[in-house]
This record gives C-alpha cells, structure tokens and sequence, in this order.
C-alpha cells in the first residue's frame, strides 16, 4: 500500500523540479558525444543571459523531438555560472526540454578548449559530430528550425523533412 502512495509523490517532486541539468567537463561531453546509438550529435553551448541562444532554443528543441527516432541526439550545453542553476532549469522546462542537458563545470578558457580549439566561446556555438565522435560542422551564432534541418539531414541520410 505505501508503494502506491510513493510514487504519485515521486512523480510530483520531478515535475516539481523541472528540467534536470547535470554538471559536465569537457571530457565527459566528449564521452556523451560518443556513447553508442546516435548517428548524429548536436552540442548546443548557450547561456540564459544570451538573447540569441534563448531565441534559437525553441528550435533546437522541436528538432531534437522531430529527429531522436532518426538517430539524432542533441546535448544542451549551458555556460552560465553554476549560481544561476534554478534559472537555467527554468528556462529549459518552459521550452520543453526533456532529454540530457547540462552545464559546464570548468572555467571558461580550459572548457573551450577542450571543446575545440577553434572555439572562440562565442554564444550560442554549435557542433554537430557523427557517430564515431568526428566533428563534421561547427558554427557560432544562432540559426533557425529550417537551418539546423539542412545541416543535420545529410548526415541521417533520410532527407530534408519539410
């Protein structure tokens, strides 16, 4: 009996906490990026004070939902101080995030290093990797739903979905 008790009131607290948001170094994003059952993988680095990352999230969003059955998998990367943790959680469950993110646990130049030397630590910056953990593109600055589309698709191999 005090199981069926248990875990209404377990479901109610994860919803009440919203978005989980795990701490990550850049050799466990590498890990992540790698892990087995993707065919492509999208990091998005973003903050809650970027205004062009909160504009672009949406869209990753709806494309991670649309292509996670089409062996994308897309990682969100938050850069904000850990201090503004509650905020990134909020930010993240009102767009409808329900898969991994994280934020970065590192200082700023050793993260962005190790990310990819070629990162300027730009906002918002994303990679798109294949399956074995190559980097295929990377760009800083926001796109749009249609954008992030066109890059990822060729990679599926399944078309553009229009």
């Amino acid at each position: 009996m005090f199981f069926y008790f248990l875990v209404p009131l377990i479901a109610f607290f994860a919803v009440l906490n919203g978005q989980e948001v795990l701490p990550v170094t850049a050799d466990k994003l590498h890990q992540q990026v790698v892990a087995p059952g993707a065919k492509v993988v999208l990091v998005n680095m973003w903050a809650t004070w970027c205004l062009p990352c909160r504009k672009e999230m949406p869209d990753i969003v709806k494309l991670a939902h649309s292509y996670q059955d089409k062996g994308l998998r897309v990682l969100l990367v938050s850069n904000d101080d850990a201090s503004q943790l509650d905020a990134v959680k909020k930010f993240l469950t009102e767009c409808g995030a329900d898969f991994p993110t994280y934020i970065k646990a590192e200082k700023d130049d050793a993260f962005i290093n190790q990310v990819d030397p070629k990162w300027s630590g730009a906002l918002p910056a994303t990679f798109i990797y294949d399956s074995s953990g190559r980097l295929i593109d990377y760009w800083e600055g926001a796109k749009s739903y249609e954008d992030f589309e066109t890059k990822i698709t060729p990679f599926l191999k399944i078309g553009a979905q229009k």
